[in-house]
């Protein structure tokens, strides 16, 4: 048996242990990682954990360490009550207001992961204060970014084009973007009139002080982390917060307890407003890491109120992280032994184009939703150059595109950037059930998407 099967069968073999049993994937992921690289690929330990993904990471924890503290003083709370006032209570606006934003900023040269990690929490914010179900909203912002991120002035439509343009292909830069652009807005329409958008065109907010429309109940945005701090204090305050749980459990009915006043909470709201509008130019505008920018405003916030943000640390998505950090290790162990190149060279020399051009947009589905949308579309749009210039009957121009949505789409899966992101920053959510919603419809449209966009824009075309 090949080293490249050795490390298929070992993923397969994760996703039913995972299954079957509670065990972290991401564990799993870390141990598949180490056996499968040393064993079968001759890797070392140094190489492995060179592949372990710091910039993702630290994206993950800065921007959930961030809107901890801005959930946590009411900022968000604040935010959702000043948008639902611009749509004049219209609940049914406020995801595709937030499926707009995303694409117009990927359209005009935003990193995906970076927009999504900006929006989604308020998204989310949105979904728990006005009951509108969590994940069309998570969904609808990722496939909102998806959506414009292939404009030819945006990071992906750039390397795409780049990438064609060196593999001697005909180019229709506007096809790619309206292609994918008008995928992700049909499959966002199907997903809101499934997931409840019919109740929410019916619904308006209470605005304060207009007229008394029917009202949503309101819902937390966000509570401060429960039970004995991970990194408390000293043993008196451990065990008030265990006091205070012991309360919680007694009376699952009692109220939080309010937290801390802040001299002028209103002023460090507005504060912490300005630090995530900071945090948008410095990472859209100037290019700066997400990650460390976050956690920068973080700090400087927690400093400002200590006692108040205290246990943002402990709301951080440690679990999740875990997850997606070691996924995409063993991803990157696939990458260097050679499996996902070996795939895609089997699958380009089989004798029927058209079958070649359906199976590369599969391949291209399932290994971005596990790794990079960017490294997949320039590893196998080459593979396929022979076959588009031998006049086979492939439309080069449909076969792009659809390689463009296939590669891209899928980032609603919880293993990658953006999928991530969502699943780390839901709140007041069941985040098992969250995470296995959220993985189901991404093995949903990893296999749906290639075979639709395969007919539509390579066999119609």
């Amino acid at each position: 048996m090949t080293p490249q099967l050795i490390s298929i069968y070992a993923l397969g073999a994760m996703f039913v242990v995972a299954t079957i049993w509670p065990v972290n994937m991401g564990v799993l992921a870390f141990v598949g990682a180490f056996l499968v690289g040393t064993l079968a690929a001759g890797m070392t330990a140094k190489d492995i954990i060179a592949g372990f993904p710091g910039s993702l990471f630290l994206t993950l924890v800065g921007i959930t360490y961030l809107f901890a503290i801005a959930q946590n003083n009411g900022t968000i709370d604040w935010l959702v009550q000043l948008a639902v006032k611009a749509v004049r209570g219209r609940i049914a606006a406020i995801p595709w207001i937030m499926f707009g934003i995303t694409g117009a900023l990927t359209s005009v040269g935003a990193v995906s992961p970076a927009a999504v990690a900006i929006i989604a929490p308020i998204a989310l914010g949105f979904a728990a204060r006005y009951n509108i179900n969590p994940l069309l909203m998570g969904l609808l912002v990722i496939h909102g970014a998806q959506g414009g991120g292939f404009s030819p002035i945006s990071i992906y439509g750039g390397i795409t084009n780049t990438v064609v343009a060196k593999a001697g292909l005909p180019l229709n830069e506007l096809f790619t973007f309206f292609a994918s652009l008008g995928v992700n807005l049909a499959v966002s329409v199907i997903l809101f009139f499934l997931m409840g958008g019919r109740k929410l065109m019916g619904a308006r907010a209470a605005l304060a002080g207009g007229p008394g429309d029917e009202a949503v109940p309101r819902t937390h945005v966000a509570t401060a982390q429960r039970g004995p701090q991970a990194f408390g204090d000293s043993e008196s305050e451990a065990l008030s917060e265990e006091r205070k749980l012991a309360r919680i459990i007694d009376d699952p009915m009692a109220e939080d307890e309010p937290a801390p006043t802040q001299g002028g909470s209103r002023v460090y709201q507005a504060l912490t407003l300005v630090g995530l509008v900071a945090l948008a130019v410095l990472v859209l505008v100037f290019n700066q890491d997400i990650g460390f920018v976050s956690i920068t405003i973080g700090l400087i916030l927690s400093l400002m109120a200590p006692n108040l943000q205290k246990r943002a640390i402990g709301q951080v998505s440690w679990p999740e992280i875990m997850l997606i950090t070691g996924v995409s290790t063993y991803v990157f162990v696939l990458e260097k032994m050679g499996t996902i190149s070996f795939v895609g060279t089997s699958v380009a020399g089989l004798a029927s184009p058209m079958i070649a051009a359906l199976l590369l947009c599969f391949i291209g589905a399932v290994v971005s939703a596990f790794a990079s949308s960017t490294a997949v579309l320039g590893s196998l749009i080459p593979l396929a150059v022979p076959f588009l210039q031998a006049g086979t009957g492939v439309n080069p121009v449909g076969f792009i595109g659809a390689m463009a949505v296939s590669s891209t789409i899928v980032d609603v899966s919880p293993f990658s950037t953006n999928g991530a992101i969502v699943l780390a920053t839901a709140k007041n959510v069941d985040r098992d059930v969250f995470f296995r919603k959220l993985m189901a419809y991404g093995a949903l449209i990893t296999v749906v998407a290639p075979v639709v966009v395969w007919l539509l824009f390579i066999v119609i075309a």
